[in-house]
């Protein structure tokens, strides 16, 4: 069977040579990944449903409240087993595990990958997880284009670019915004914006649209049209929002790295799970509306019936006080990022896009709540516009991706009126959030490893390479104890190089370098070969490579300050070879040429 198969593809892959053109080929295959990303998110969005509506929607509403302390538990449970014994793989989270692909393992992502979101984060968001379903779902397409690139040979740009393509799929069919889909793409993925990209994302973020209302029609996550006009003295507010919505992202990012590194302390999946189980239950039965995604709470926002979010709040406090109303909405957002992360540190599978929206739109309620109830100002701001911004400004502030939310904002709404205070609140909660962290919660670890790509193209390609392939370990070393006479016979008769490590016999740690330079005056004076040791003649080198701590973008770094043409290369203070100036360049220029083909 498998010989067939493999038999019918290398038969498809002539006949295609033969009648359609590489480009005309990047065109259909990013037709085809769109198509498999909207799928993707209709069996993860209807997985999702079906298990929310089974448990919270019937369990909750017709027996007992209590059901929200034991569904996270059990979901968390079930995804740990599921990963265990039926995935036997490391379920990571959805974008930063893509990024992870593109920017070290060469946009290829393994088979597993195509269905371990899907088993997963449905389970995770349907019993009370609280993440958010976008992330998986770029996830499944990422690895299911991936898998399709390398099973059509196509090389690693086009394999990248399709990995963007089936993001733009993805959110496309979610969010029923094709442009913003691209943007997304091009934001987060660091696609270069080009004709040959953008035909590939167009198709793909189209056919992914077209996927999403075949299955679900004309419903979308958040239907709202904008009544509210936008007036130009309604700025001054904006740009408050745009402050507390960089303040917002900064906590969530803050809280969320935490949390992250308090569990990665825990070394036992199963504490781990009982640890966060335990708290996430607790967390959700006492605040409901941190249950799952949270997009009915968003609805209900925007329609101006924040009631129906709070009505069951623990306090039995009067709805009918604004401040009342205010205070429970702001303990909304302080604890919806304690949830998402006890649901991600306890092993649950989800994104944060959600919970970016989720917090975004009830702080920009807040906000415009606390304008209207101050009583200082001559007229009321709009409410509903507010939240809509609030979501854009939050987005901006912890994606790092302006551009998508305002666009995101914009379409789902169906139209541009408040485009001006989308771009005010969203330029200042990024550029007040990118002070603080560099980079976003999606790529914090990778940018911290400098193995990120981004749009900077020298940075990319250097991020691109593999260290492993430019280090040359052919060097004759030389023994501190050997004298001038038996480094002559043993190496530099030996060598075609004019450097040679000096390493500690038993344990290989690096004690210098010595040229032929050094040696050059003295070789030919016999009388000096019993008497010269390598210790007189060997010098420190310019500088040492760490193999597993300097970066690509480090190395090239010290070759410049150093002005160096070799330099040896460590690894936990042993010796490991030379790498040369000359064949890092090479390197470089033969990635830079695939990259940019």
């Amino acid at each position: 069977m498998a010989a067939l198969k493999k038999s019918w593809l290398n038969n498809f892959l002539v006949w295609r040579a033969k009648h359609i053109s590489q480009r005309q080929f990047i065109y259909i295959l990013s037709i085809l990944v769109g198509f498999t990303s909207g799928i993707g998110a209709v069996v993860l969005k209807n997985l999702t449903h079906f298990f929310q509506h089974l448990l919270e929607g019937n369990l909750v509403r017709y027996y007992h409240n209590a059901f929200y302390f034991v569904f996270p538990i059990i979901g968390l449970t079930l995804v740990y087993l599921i990963i265990k014994y039926v995935i036997r793989n490391k379920v990571s989270h959805g974008i930063p595990s893509t990024l992870f692909a593109i920017s070290k393992m060469k946009g290829i992502m393994r088979k597993y990958q195509m269905f371990g979101s899907i088993l997963t984060a449905p389970i995770t968001v349907g019993f009370g997880g609280s993440v958010g379903l976008e992330g998986p779902t770029v996830a499944t397409g990422a690895a299911i284009s991936s898998n399709i690139s390398r099973m059509f040979h196509v090389n690693q740009t086009t394999r990248n670019l399709l990995i963007g393509c089936a993001a733009a799929g993805a959110m496309s069919s979610i969010f029923k915004a094709p442009i913003a889909a691209i943007i997304f793409a091009i934001e987060v993925f660091s696609l270069d914006l080009t004709i040959a990209s953008m035909l590939p994302l167009l198709l793909a973020s189209l056919s992914g649209i077209i996927t999403s209302y075949f299955f679900f029609g004309s419903d979308v996550l958040l239907p709202f049209k904008i009544e509210d006009e936008f007036i130009i003295s309604d700025v001054p507010f904006f740009i408050i929002l745009g402050l507390f919505a960089g303040l917002t992202s900064i906590y969530f990012t803050e809280v969320y790295e935490r949390i992250q590194k308090i569990f990665d302390k825990i070394g036992s999946p199963i504490k781990r799970l009982l640890y966060g189980g335990i708290a996430i239950g607790i967390l959700v039965y006492l605040v409901p509306p941190l249950y799952g995604e949270g997009f009915d709470v968003i609805n209900n926002l925007i329609k101006g019936s924040p009631e129906k979010v709070l009505e069951n709040n623990i306090f039995n406090l009067d709805l009918s006080q604004v401040w009342v109303v205010i205070g429970l909405l702001a303990g909304l957002v302080f604890f919806k990022i304690i949830a998402c992360a006890l649901t991600f540190g306890a092993g649950g599978v989800g994104g944060i896009f959600a919970p970016t929206l989720f917090m975004g739109s009830i702080m920009g309620n807040c906000i415009a709540k606390v304008i209207n109830s101050i009583g200082i100002f001559p007229y009321q701001v709009s409410e509903s516009n507010f939240t809509l911004v609030g979501m854009a400004g939050l987005m901006a502030g912890v994606l790092h991706a302006p551009l998508t939310a305002i666009f995101l904002i914009a379409e789902v709404t169906g139209g541009y009126e408040l485009f001006i205070p989308l771009m005010i609140t969203s330029a200042i909660s990024y550029s007040i959030t990118k002070y603080v962290h560099p980079h976003s919660v999606y790529n914090m670890e990778l940018g911290r490893k400098g193995e990120l790509i981004t749009h900077d193209k020298d940075h990319a390609v250097l991020t691109l390479m593999d260290i492993d392939k430019v280090i040359e370990d052919t060097f004759i070393p030389i023994y501190p104890e050997m004298n001038l006479g038996e480094i002559l016979h043993e190496a530099v008769v030996k060598s075609n190089r004019n450097i040679f490590p000096v390493i500690d016999r038993e344990d290989n740690t690096l004690l210098g370098i010595i040229l032929l330079d050094d040696i050059r005056p003295i070789m030919f004076d016999q009388k000096l070969y019993k008497e010269v040791m390598a210790v007189d003649i060997m010098n420190t080198p310019p500088d040492i490579i760490e193999l597993d701590k300097d970066k690509m973008t480090d190395i090239m770094e010290k070759f410049q300050s150093s002005g160096a043409w070799n330099l040896p290369v460590i690894k936990d203070e042993k010796y490991i070879g030379f790498i040369s100036k000359s064949k890092l360049l090479t390197a470089y220029r033969r990635k830079l040429i695939n990259l940019t083909s």
